[in-house]
């Protein structure tokens, strides 16, 4: 898959409402969202990690202010270097709230909790854990996690990104 057809199907995720627009409301929902479905309390010392890293992200993103992100936005904005200083972090606190026993890897219920929460259907996250966990332990690593996460929006192919943003999101791709 390449690289603009990877934005697209992680874009299709983050703009939950579907309107082709992706609002700072929906982006931010995520750590919301996360600490929801872990149990975890909007103060909790992660969560506020979490959410301080998310804003830091959008900023990032909406290099115009307005609060609103257009696909076409989003491609100039992503990619690798944007991804290794602004999504790594992101994502990575994202992890840790799911990773409750926090011993650095997720089993296949805190990876679906986290995936779910972040607007992926539940099968595709199953399917995501299992391309990821190679080993077969049951567990999934954070920097494996990560590292996955960066090969599909950089479209360097990612057997779990594809799992995660496959057709079930095909719908609602910018065109």
């Amino acid at each position: 898959m390449n690289q603009t057809a990877a934005q697209q199907l992680v874009f299709a995720m983050l703009d939950a409402d579907g309107d082709g627009i992706v609002s700072r409301e929906e982006y931010l929902a995520r750590t919301t969202n996360v600490a929801r479905a872990m149990g975890l309390d909007q103060d909790d010392p992660a969560v506020v990690t979490a959410r301080t890293l998310g804003e830091r992200a959008w900023e990032s993103m909406d290099a115009d202010g307005d609060g609103r992100l257009a696909f076409d936005q989003y491609a100039a904005w992503a990619g690798a270097e944007a991804f290794d200083t602004v999504c790594a972090p992101v994502l990575g606190a994202l992890f840790d709230l799911a990773d409750t026993d926090h011993d650095g890897a997720l089993g296949l219920a805190e990876f679906t909790a986290l995936r779910t929460a972040l607007n992926n259907p539940a099968a595709n996250a199953e399917a995501a854990f299992t391309a990821l966990d190679a080993d077969g332990d049951g567990r999934v690593g954070r920097d494996d996690y990560i590292a996955s996460i960066r090969a599909h929006v950089t479209g360097d192919g990612s057997p779990m990104g594809s799992a995660l943003y496959s057709a079930a999101r095909a719908e609602r791709l910018p065109a």
